[in-house]
């Protein structure tokens, strides 16, 4: 049986956990013998969207072209991972219509519990006004007002985290149920 390609979007403010999830979900998908690729924010943004500003024309931008290649991907029968800030519920929106098998995962964590995070110490410099338009500080975020999963990283383990992941993914038909 072919395998049925999705993009799993991984959206939440700077620190909530979006990577650690879905690196995990992407390991365990591999280790199943998925089709996959993974989109990180990050990595995309040093080299599919170098140049791009954090404009919202810009993060609307950047937003639309991990789309585009999400949808060519998944089009084709890969499971997409897509771990982006994507603050911008438009965005995702015109995301999930242009691609169709689309889960949103919003991965939610109070904005404190972020900053406490801050391995990059990005919040720190937000708050000392050194990074501009930076998301939850002096830019919004708009939280998914339907996703398909919330991981509440706050105040739930990783492997509660993926267990819903791979159960939503099992329920929407995507992969096989044991």
């Amino acid at each position: 049986m072919a395998q049925r390609g999705v993009t799993v979007w991984f959206t939440g403010l700077s620190g909530a956990g979006k990577t650690t999830i879905s690196q995990a979900v992407a390991e365990r998908l591999q280790a199943q013998g998925y089709q996959l690729e993974v989109l990180d924010g990050d990595i995309v943004r040093t080299n599919l969207t170098k140049g791009l500003g954090f404009s919202k024309e810009d993060r609307d931008e950047n937003i639309r072209r991990i789309g585009f290649v999400s949808h060519l991907l998944t089009r084709n029968g890969v499971i997409v991972i897509v771990s982006a800030i994507s603050p911008y519920r438009e965005a995702r929106e015109t995301v999930r219509e242009r691609i169709g098998d689309f889960v949103e995962v919003f991965v939610n964590a109070p904005l404190d519990v972020c900053e406490s995070r801050d391995v990059k110490g990005l919040y720190k410099k937000a708050r000392a006004g050194e990074i501009k338009q930076f998301t939850g500080i002096d830019d919004p975020y708009e939280a998914p007002l339907n996703p398909e999963i919330e991981c509440r990283t706050d105040l739930e383990d990783l492997e509660a985290s993926i267990h819903k992941v791979m159960t939503k993914l099992q329920e929407l038909g995507y992969l096989p149920t044991h």
